[in-house]
């Protein structure tokens, strides 16, 4: 596939039922990380139909070298490094995901990719496909295309770091890796609105915490608006993750701190 081919799509996604399934299982990881006060990103990394990696964002545990937690489970606390020993010209990537003492940087994508990689050579992710509640932030989607995932599909946006089309094309720019195509959209309403409810929520943990009592839940969604793919130095005109929660008299407020989101 040339990389004229590899877009963000968003609309319709043939055998669409069959990633739903999936993308399911995201958003219930995203579930699980808005009730441990994480920004309410899940994933899930699928190989031959069968789930390898599960994964939701520990930004705030890993900001406490996260410790054993509800935050952050002791199961998604695999060493990020990998023991495999590779050939010094072997094909193969190396190991990217960030280790925990690296705060602030786990996110969901990584977690579960630790969780791989203790179990599995990194050239599985060729033949897998990776399902997250939010577009991969630049970070993520350089780090997916090292590892030549075979495809990406998302719910909504990351109009702010957004590594797949949202605000760069970092899964298809010319470059040495393979690109890979990306699909959005599913469950995108879903996605959205577990994000506002982590915005409109009281976040201790904040450097400088800002009291929310006067935000009320935005519920309304616009219709989205299609990715400028072809321009990644100009930010998408999309609204997905900007205007989460509407201040004191209705006058909507766009949240200080970014999302994030991997």
């Amino acid at each position: 596939m040339s990389l004229a081919t590899i877009k963000m799509v968003f609309g319709p996604i043939p055998n669409r039922e069959y990633h739903e399934g999936f993308m399911r299982k995201a958003i219930e990881m995203a579930e699980l990380a808005l009730s441990s006060d994480e920004t309410p990103v899940g994933c899930v990394f699928v190989h031959n139909g069968k789930i390898i990696g599960r994964g939701i964002n520990g930004t705030n545990a890993s900001l406490n070298v996260c410790v054993p937690s509800v935050s952050c489970p002791e199961s998604m606390m695999v060493s990020l490094t990998h023991s495999q020993s590779l050939p010094a010209k072997s094909a193969e990537p190396l190991l990217i995901v960030f280790p925990p003492q690296k705060k602030g940087t786990r996110h969901a994508e990584f977690v579960a990719l630790a969780e791989i990689m203790a179990k599995h050579p990194p050239s599985i992710l060729r033949e897998t496909d990776l399902y997250v509640t939010v577009e991969p932030c630049i970070m993520c989607a350089s780090a997916l295309r090292q590892y030549r995932i075979r495809a990406v599909y998302f719910g909504c946006l990351n109009d702010r770091f957004g590594g797949c089309g949202g605000v760069m094309t970092v899964h298809a720019d010319p470059g040495l890796d393979p690109a890979y195509p990306v699909y959005g959209g599913l469950f995108r309403e879903e996605a959205i609105m577990l994000l506002r409810k982590f915005y409109v929520q009281e976040n201790n943990k904040a450097p400088d915490p800002k009291p929310k009592k006067n935000r009320e839940l935005k519920t309304e969604i616009l219709p989205v608006s299609t990715p400028q793919v072809n321009t990644p130095s100009v930010q998408t005109p999309t609204g997905e993750m900007a205007n989460l929660a509407l201040g004191k008299g209705g006058k909507e407020k766009r949240p200080k701190s970014p999302a994030k989101a991997g």
